[in-house]
């Protein structure tokens, strides 16, 4: 899954430069989609079935989601050694990626030398290079950035030529295997190169809904073919940013630029489960990427605040930006909500947002301020949903 990204579909509407669009722009406004611009680009926020009828298929069957916004880059070791380009990656990075087998993925972060979080991605070992995804606003200044400091021992190529479309849901995998029957082996983060449709793609069972599913690279000028094919399943529905945000808010997944940025580090986060033992205090590839002082710091002490799940009484959502407070007369307040919306799976409001370490306890109470009035919250453990990523 800013501007960097701070981008709610909502947030984006204000947005007047001129618009990008994506490979798949013109099946978007066949099918009826309301676009709207996100992260500069003209991208389809929801279909005539509606936010919350999206949301719902994606939790009960499959959905078909355009990413491609989001920028596929290529970083390849002049060595011709994976492992060189595992290495240099891993000074902008509090990731073990030396230990990454070919077609695995794993979830990372650039931080910054204040120890915050300049962006996440996904990152892929393919065999004799890496591919990285990046946020769709951040792609320039993650190119840059890696440029600036790797340009030394790697090649760095940002794909122009792709699509990126995830198919998310528990029919995903039986949507797919009408394509290519070998999807029911793989796991959980795994990553394949193979043809559906006759078209060469980067596959990965991963996403940003919390349910089981895949992300698919696709050439560019192949991508409307391979949508159109998996949309004629019955169990396949094209779905948009609306419930895209709705989806990932349930599972507890952060939004750049929302629920992290340049003042957050990965442990405010809660994202500490992302920085693997290796990297860590006492590891075989301990530091060494920017603001690892910090992190590695907060890693062993805590830190004074952090990430948690919010479920406010009632029916009324609340909002990014509210504020929190210990009391119902807003009189200290806490902290701030980051991300928040309805929920309908969980058939009622959900948020997330960051607390003082001490509240963070689930079943807390606190209040959140809305329209003047002080709402009663309850600090939840994240996720909303059970996710159900095939292990």
């Amino acid at each position: 899954m800013s501007p960097r990204e701070r981008a709610t579909p909502e947030a984006s509407l204000a947005d007047t430069a001129e618009l990008k669009v994506t490979p798949l722009h013109s099946l978007h406004l066949s099918l009826g989609a309301r676009m709207v611009p996100f992260a500069g680009y003209d991208m389809p926020v929801q279909y005539p079935a509606g936010v919350l009828k999206e949301h719902l298929h994606t939790r009960a069957s499959a959905g078909l989601f355009d990413v491609s916004h989001m920028g596929q880059v290529i970083l390849k070791a002049k060595s011709g050694k994976v492992d060189d380009a595992a290495l240099a990656l891993e000074k902008l990075v509090p990731v073990d990626i030396l230990s990454l087998k070919a077609g695995r993925q794993r979830y990372g972060f650039f931080t910054d030398e204040n120890g915050c979080i300049l962006d996440d991605l996904m990152i892929t070992n393919l065999g004799d290079h890496l591919f990285v995804v990046v946020n769709a606003s951040c792609k320039d200044a993650d190119l840059a950035h890696m440029k600036a400091h790797l340009s030394d021992s790697c090649e760095i190529t940002l794909l122009d030529d792709r699509a990126l479309i995830a198919l998310q849901g528990p029919r995903a995998e039986a949507v797919l295997a009408e394509l290519w029957a070998g999807v029911s082996d793989m796991k959980f983060m795994d990553v394949r190169e193979i043809p559906l449709h006759d078209v060469p793609c980067i596959v990965s069972r991963s996403g940003y809904s919390g349910e089981d599913g895949f992300e698919i690279s696709v050439p560019a000028d192949k991508a409307e073919e391979l949508a159109k094919a998996l949309l004629e399943h019955p169990d396949c529905e094209a779905i948009g940013l609306g419930a895209r945000d709705s989806l990932r808010l349930e599972a507890g997944l952060c939004l750049y630029g929302n629920d992290i940025d340049t003042t957050t580090s990965p442990i405010e986060a809660s994202l500490e489960w992302a920085i693997q033992k290796a990297r860590r205090a006492g590891g075989d590839r301990e530091g060494g990427f920017p603001g690892a002082d910090r992190i590695l710091g907060e890693l062993g002490n805590g830190t004074s605040r952090r990430r948690v799940g919010l479920k406010p009484e009632g029916k009324a959502p609340v909002r990014g930006h509210s504020k929190l407070f210990a009391d119902a007369e807003g009189k200290t307040e806490i902290g701030e909500v980051t991300s928040g919306g309805f929920g309908p799976t969980v058939e009622g409001p959900v948020a997330m947002g960051y607390v003082p370490t001490d509240y963070t306890t689930p079943g807390t109470a606190i209040f959140a301020e809305v329209r003047g009035k002080y709402l009663p919250v309850t600090v939840a453990a994240l996720p909303f949903i059970t996710p159900t990523y095939k292990r």
